[in-house]
């Protein structure tokens, strides 16, 4: 049997993604510092990018999660069957 390619990551794209992480979210920070408003207004909108980021990584986490449980399962189910063909034998007689 052939086993599933898992998918995997480069260290390229793992430092791009950290990279554009912290870009967006400095832009938006400068941004926000220089907004010709109210302190209040900065900080409501600064603390609202804050919830908008814990969000998306929560999100993150439960897809990701999500995904690794029904591969978990998929190798589970997959090892039962193995065990399974393996001590089949349709030539045995039971007497």
């Amino acid at each position: 049997m052939t086993k599933p390619i898992q998918p995997t990551q480069t260290t390229a794209f793992y430092v791009q993604s950290i990279l554009s992480f912290g870009l967006s979210l400095s832009a938006v920070a400068i941004g926000v510092a220089y907004l010709p408003v109210s302190a209040w207004i900065r900080a409501f909108l600064a603390v609202s990018v804050l919830y908008v980021v814990t969000s998306a990584f929560m999100l993150a986490k439960v897809v990701r999660d999500r995904q690794e449980l029904g591969t978990v399962t998929t190798r589970v189910d997959q090892a039962r069957l193995d065990k399974l063909l393996a001590e089949h034998d349709p030539f045995r007689s039971d007497a």
